[in-house]
């Protein structure tokens, strides 16, 4: 008895039949906006206020996303007005002392069913060994924004 063996490629195929290599278009996407961003903040003085840019990005999000986008980035400013608003990968992001410590990303964005809330590990989320680190967002309720008001105070303790 024989075996054969089949040789695979680092590309795969997908059920319609297209050729999958490593990214998706939305990956693509959000790469080419921090590679822009990233040019963008090497031009710009330290002191620029990018808060404009936040706002204008969130603006141009689908009713659903905006609409939790600009809830979201009032909690976040009147919790931890410490943290910088600016842009990240093509989304809304507050920082620390420029290292990124939560960020928004629309449901749109990645064509997910749901609205992402996120903490980086410069986040002081730590509980115990475990601790959530991302949060879906399909709606936001007032007990929501209590929620994360206290997780963003906690996060910039």
């Amino acid at each position: 008895m024989s075996t054969t063996t089949k040789t695979t490629t680092a590309k795969a195929t997908t059920a319609k039949g297209e050729k999958y290599d490593g990214f998706t278009a939305e990956e693509r996407s959000a790469m080419k906006d921090r590679a822009k961003e990233l040019k963008k903040s090497t031009r710009r003085s330290a002191k620029a206020d990018t808060e404009g840019e936040v706002l204008a990005k969130i603006a141009e999000m689908s009713e659903s996303d905006r609409v939790i986008a600009e809830r979201l980035h009032a909690v976040i400013k009147a919790s931890a007005p410490v943290l910088t608003a600016k842009l990240w990968y093509g989304m809304p992001a507050y920082a620390r002392d420029g290292k990124v410590v939560c960020f928004f990303q629309s449901a749109a964005k990645f064509k997910t069913r749901y609205a992402v809330l996120g903490f980086s590990d410069e986040a002081n989320l730590d509980e115990g060994t475990l601790w959530p680190t991302y949060f879906a967002l399909s709606e936001l309720t007032a007990d929501h924004e209590a929620r994360i008001a206290a997780l963003v105070k906690q996060a910039v303790s």
